[in-house]
């Protein structure tokens, strides 16, 4: 069982039709978990729910484009680890415009929930071009010093939970990159359309679109919210 920690999601991007206006790139992405109660079936969730320790969970995600994924993980504690494409998450990372993919991507694959309580960060990174061997991610070689635990409470806003009982944080969730110093040191460090990606929440699906075809590489974060 495969845990999570934050995940970074690099998408190198060749673009086809998709139907939809070729020049506005999107990804639709979502948080589904396993919940035993309703039969043991996924259940999608809000991209602020706050889970708890030894939930399960996955991410469900459509692009309109072709590309490759790569997924690196950065948890609470600070640690890296790279979790796609990997034995136990699946080894093809060829994704296509307009079809939907699980990750893990088993059916029955999922993330276990671990760490200290806070926000685990998922680092989404698009580029118009397919990234090199040496330039796809590993894990940081850091002394633990350099690797301070993220200091972010989940915290249930009050409205949600009493209209529907489900504590959700209004901070997790899609948002736009932080400062350089917050992304893995190994990552691509210009990202200058990120600036321009529109980010909105839809029908409990995070949306995250650019108006006009990529011509660097664009970073976003998905924060994920644990006690």
């Amino acid at each position: 069982m495969s845990r999570i920690a934050g995940v970074v999601l690099l998408l190198c991007l060749n673009v086809h039709g998709s139907g939809q206006n070729p020049d506005v790139q999107r990804m639709e992405i979502s948080l589904e978990k396993l919940e035993k109660t309703a039969g043991t079936q996924a259940v999608k969730v809000e991209p602020g729910h706050v889970f708890v320790a030894g939930d399960r969970i996955r991410f469900r995600f459509t692009p309109n484009f072709d590309g490759y994924l790569y997924v690196m993980s950065k948890g609470t504690s600070g640690a890296y680890s790279v979790l796609f494409p990997g034995a136990d998450t699946g080894l093809d990372n060829h994704i296509r415009s307009a079809q939907t993919y699980l990750l893990p991507a088993d059916a029955d694959g999922w993330f276990g929930v671990t760490g200290p309580a806070g926000h685990d960060v998922v680092y989404f990174l698009v580029t118009p071009s397919r990234l090199t061997e040496g330039a796809i991610p590993t894990v940081p070689a850091l002394p633990p010093a350099q690797q301070p635990p993220i200091a972010m409470t989940p915290r249930c806003n009050d409205a949600i939970f009493r209209a529907r009982g489900e504590c959700v944080d209004s901070t997790a969730g899609p948002k736009a990159v932080g400062e350089q110093e917050t992304l893995p040191r190994n990552l691509p460090a210009e990202h200058e359309a990120s600036r321009d990606l529109v980010i909105i929440r839809k029908d409990k699906t995070a949306v995250v679109s650019s108006p006009a075809p990529l011509s660097s590489p664009a970073i976003y974060e998905f924060h994920v919210a644990h006690k």
